[in-house]
C-alpha cells in the first residue's frame, strides 16, 4: 500500500526526446507506465517496477533512465532539460526536484531499454545525424550487429595489408581548394611530435603517456607538431611510412611544414580516405608534393608518397601565412590559456610570432583564444544554462546549501516569450559557512568586486571574522550591478539563513544601494537588530583623494584605530 509520501511517476518506454520546444525537452511517448514510487525508494526497485509492469523481466533491462528536470519555474511557464538517472545518487536528484519544484507533481522518466541475452547491450534509440543531434532522439528497433575481432596493432602487419593503401596516384584531381579542418576539436590536434611539451588532461596524470605513445607505432619517426622547434624530432622532411594518429594531426604537422620553410602548398584532394598537397610552383620547377593515405585496419594515417624538398623560393616576403590558421594557433597556444585564462593577447601574439616566424593578425590570435577559453571552461551562454543543475548538484552533495535564483521574463517585440527567461540574480551559501558564523565575532564585512566577463555584472560577498581575527567568507552572490535591488536581495537572504541574532554589526563602504538597503523597514537591519559603521580603508582612499598629503591617509587610519 502506497505512503502518504508516494507520488506517480509517469515511465516512458519508447517514442523519442524532442529538445528546443516551447518548454524544452519533451518525450513523445504518448503511452506512458504509471508507477507509484517514494523519495526510499531505490534505483534497483525503480527498475524493477518498470520491467514488472512491462512483462519484460528477464528479456529486456533498463540500461539507464532520462528525468525530463525541471530547470527554471517562472510563473506558470516550466522549462525542461534532459538529466540522465543511473544509480541511487542520481535518483535523488528527482526526489530533490520535486521538493522543490512543487508546481511540477508529476516527473517524468524514459527508460533506455537493452537485450538482456545480448553479450553486446544493443542501442534502444539511434541518433538521425542529418540534423541536430540534440534536436531528436528516435527509438527505433534492435538491429543485428556485426562483431568483428581487430587485428592487434603491430601483428601481421607484412602479412595482411591493406588493398586500398596503394601508391598510384588517382587518375583524377579534384579542383583546388583551401585545407579545412572541418568541426576539429584543437584539443584533439597534437602535432604528434613533442610529447614533452604535449599538454593532456588532467586525469591522464598517472599514466606513462610517453611510453604509450612511443609503443603505439614503434621505429615511426615523429611529425612536425605546432609546438616542435625547428628539428626538435630530428627531423626536416617527411618520411614515406610516417603515420600519424589521425588526420587533423596529419595536417597539421603539413601546415607546420609549410610555415616553417615560408612555402605554399594547395591542396588538390581531401578525404575521409586520402589527402593530397602539392607545392604552389608545382610544375614550374618545383615538384614537392605529399599524399597521405588512411590505414584502415589499423587506424592511422600513413604518408604515402612524398616528393621533397621544396626546390622553389619564396615569390614574396609576406609577414603573415595561409597556413597559420585557427587549428595551428590554437593547438599552439592552448597550453598557454589553460594555465592562465587571462593571458594577454599581445603575449600569445609574441610568442606565436617567435615560434612560427610569420605574425597573424591581433584580430585572429584575439578569436582563437575565445575560441580556446570556450574549449577549456566552457562557453558563456553554456555556463548560465548550466546554472539549475549546478544549483542542484551542489544541493545535492551537500545537503543544507541554500541557494536563491532569480531570473526574468523575455520580452520579444512587446510580447512576453515564456519559452525564455534572464538570468538576473544567484545567491548562495554552504553549510559549513552558516555553521562557522555562529562561532565568530558578531559583524559581517560587506562589498561587491565587478566582473569583466563577457556580460559582466557584480559579485557580492559578506565576511565575517573569527576570535583570532582570521576572514570568513559566508556568503555570496551574482547580480547585475550594485543598487538597492540587487543589496536588498542580498542581504535579505543574508539575514534570513546566516545572521539572524540581533546586535550585529555591518561594515561597508558608502554606497547608496548598501544605505537604502540597510534602511529598509521591513529589512531587519534597523538599530537595535543591527548597527553600520563604514570600512576605514574606503573612507582613507576617499579622503585622500581631496585632502592631498604624504602622511593624510595614515594619520586617518591611526585615528580610527586609536
Amino acid at each position: 500500500m502506497a505512503s502518504e509520501d508516494s507520488f506517480l511517476v509517469l515511465v516512458h518506454h519508447r517514442g523519442s526526446i524532442k529538445r528546443k520546444t516551447r518548454s524544452g525537452v519533451k518525450f513523445t511517448d504518448k503511452d506512458p507506465l504509471c508507477i507509484i514510487v517514494s523519495p526510499t525508494t531505490s534505483y534497483d526497485a525503480l527498475v524493477s517496477s518498470v520491467l514488472a509492469k512491462l512483462g519484460l523481466e528477464g528479456v529486456k533491462k533498463v540500461k539507464k533512465f532520462f528525468y525530463r528536470i525541471p530547470t527554471v519555474v517562472l510563473h506558470d511557464t516550466v522549462k525542461y532539460d534532459c538529466f540522465t538517472i543511473g544509480s541511487d545518487e542520481d535518483l535523488q536528484v528527482m526526489y530533490l526536484c520535486r521538493r522543490q519544484f512543487p508546481e511540477v507533481r508529476t516527473p517524468e522518466l524514459l527508460a533506455k531499454l537493452v537485450d538482456v541475452r545480448q553479450a553486446v547491450a544493443y542501442p534502444s534509440f539511434a541518433v538521425h545525424l542529418s540534423g541536430n543531434v540534440r534536436d531528436e532522439v528516435r527509438y527505433e528497433e534492435h538491429l543485428p550487429t556485426e562483431l568483428r575481432c581487430p587485428t592487434p596493432a603491430g601483428v601481421g602487419e607484412g602479412l595482411f595489408d591493406d588493398p586500398d593503401d596503394d601508391d598510384v596516384e588517382p587518375d583524377m584531381i579534384s579542383d583546388d581548394s583551401d585545407d579545412d579542418l572541418g568541426t576539429s576539436d584543437p584539443r584533439r590536434a597534437t602535432g604528434g611530435s613533442s610529447s614533452g611539451t604535449q599538454q593532456y588532461p588532467p586525469h591522464f596524470s598517472s599514466l606513462d603517456l610517453d611510453a604509450m605513445r612511443n609503443d603505439e607505432h614503434p621505429g615511426q619517426p615523429a611529425g612536425f607538431g605546432p609546438r616542435d622547434t625547428e628539428g626538435s624530432a630530428g627531423m626536416t622532411e617527411f618520411q614515406v611510412g610516417q603515420q600519424f594518429r589521425d588526420k587533423d594531426e596529419a595536417l597539421l604537422s603539413v601546415k607546420t611544414y609549410s610555415i616553417r620553410r615560408g612555402v605554399q602548398y594547395k591542396v588538390v584532394e581531401s578525404d575521409y580516405r586520402r589527402y593530397v598537397g602539392k607545392c604552389f610552383e608545382f610544375g614550374n620547377g618545383c615538384t614537392w608534393l605529399i599524399r597521405l593515405s588512411l590505414r584502415q585496419r589499423k587506424g592511422f594515417w600513413e604518408v604515402k608518397r612524398y616528393n621533397g624538398p621544396h626546390t622553389c623560393l619564396a615569390t614574396s616576403i609576406s609577414s603573415d601565412h595561409r597556413s597559420l590558421d585557427y587549428h595551428v594557433i590554437a593547438t599552439f597556444i592552448m597550453p598557454m590559456v589553460r594555465a592562465d585564462a587571462s593571458v594577454n593577447i599581445k603575449v600569445l601574439l609574441n610568442a606565436t610570432t617567435v615560434h612560427f616566424g610569420f605574425r597573424p593578425t591581433y584580430r585572429r590570435v584575439w578569436m582563437v583564444k575565445q575560441k580556446a577559453v570556450a574549449i577549456i571552461y566552457g562557453d558563456w551562454d553554456e555556463s548560465y544554462n548550466e546554472l539549475p543543475r549546478w544549483v542542484l548538484g551542489v544541493q545535492l552533495t551537500m545537503p543544507g546549501t541554500v541557494v536563491a535564483l532569480r531570473t526574468c521574463p523575455v520580452r520579444v517585440g512587446g510580447q512576453l516569450d515564456e519559452s525564455h527567461a534572464y538570468f538576473q540574480r544567484l545567491f548562495w551559501t554552504f553549510p559549513p559557512c552558516i555553521e562557522a558564523f555562529r562561532h565568530c565575532k558578531p559583524l559581517v564585512s560587506i562589498d561587491g568586486t565587478h566582473l569583466y566577463g563577457k556580460y559582466g555584472g557584480t559579485l557580492l560577498v559578506a565576511i565575517a571574522q573569527d576570535g583570532n581575527s582570521n576572514i570568513l567568507p559566508v556568503t555570496f552572490a551574482l547580480v547585475e550591478g550594485e543598487n538597492a535591488e540587487s543589496w536588498s536581495f542580498f542581504l535579505s537572504h543574508l539575514r534570513q539563513h546566516v545572521t539572524p541574532q540581533p546586535g550585529l554589526l555591518v561594515i561597508s563602504d558608502r554606497h547608496n544601494g548598501i544605505k537604502t538597503a540597510l534602511e529598509a523597514p521591513d529589512g531587519g537591519w534597523l538599530p537595535p537588530a543591527a548597527y553600520r559603521a563604514f570600512c576605514i580603508q574606503h573612507v582613507a582612499t576617499n579622503f585622500a583623494l581631496t585632502f592631498k598629503g604624504k602622511n593624510t591617509r595614515r594619520l586617518l587610519v591611526n585615528a580610527a584605530y586609536a
